[in-house]
């Protein structure tokens, strides 16, 4: 179980959700907008966020913005009115882990927080005996999660390093984007395929700022994706 951050302006909803966080064995904290939200983070310490995406003050974009641009990287989920909010929340990379579009059951939402609980708390399957994943430049420290590329450390995401840590276990082997989504998420539970994309797409940035021609992570056109094998 774990510490909760929930960010909702509406004060009926935040109730709601609350209690059924609570009623699951998590400590809920309710913050009333996004700028109040991001104080509370700083303070409080939460194990994972859920932020509305429409807020007072602060918006739930701006607010994944500013924690992940200061290198916070606290599992966060962001609440969407609309299909077309998730369209623009992949659009922009923000660094979220996931995304839940209202209307939703709380079933839903929970499944989704035990989720990204268990990927912060169980370290990674493909570990050594002393917990270090090896694929030539890259070293993989699943208990503490993180990653470094020529000894330089690479900054990701809870879920951008699940993913990850699933294409290094078996290098050359072609992930569809469905695969690399359970392996990465650890449930079942339906997600836009396009998530894999926009997670691709930020770790090979963060990489190719290490090295300019990094190509590690090869794209299989109409199949998906997998880690280049350098000893092949």
């Amino acid at each position: 179980m774990g510490k909760l951050l929930l960010i909702e302006d509406d004060a009926a909803l935040a109730s709601v959700l609350s209690l059924a966080f609570e009623d699951a064995g998590h400590e809920a904290i309710v913050a009333k907008d996004g700028l109040d939200g991001l104080a509370r983070v700083t303070r409080d310490r939460p194990d994972l966020v859920i932020s509305d995406v429409n807020m007072p003050r602060l918006d739930g974009f701006s607010l994944c913005r500013r924690l992940r641009e200061a290198g916070n990287l606290v599992p966060l989920i962001l609440l969407t009115s609309r299909d077309s909010e998730i369209d623009e929340a992949l659009g922009l990379e923000l660094g979220a882990d996931d995304y839940v579009a209202k209307p939703f059951s709380t079933r839903v939402l929970l499944l989704r927080v035990h989720a990204l609980l268990r990927r912060k708390q169980t370290p990674g399957s493909a570990a050594t005996a002393r917990g270090v994943v090896a694929a030539g430049p890259l070293r993989l420290d699943p208990e503490r999660i993180e990653a470094r590329y020529h000894d330089t450390p690479i900054t990701v995401t809870l879920t951008e390093f699940r993913l990850l840590e699933a294409l290094v276990a078996r290098p050359g082997v072609v992930f569809s984007r469905e695969r690399l989504l359970e392996l990465a998420r650890g449930d079942e539970s339906v997600v836009d395929a396009r998530l894999v994309d926009t997670y691709v797409r930020r770790l090979r940035r963060k990489f190719e700022a290490v090295e300019p021609a990094f190509d590690g992570i090869e794209t299989v056109v109409g199949a998906g994706y997998r880690y280049k094998d350098r000893g092949a």
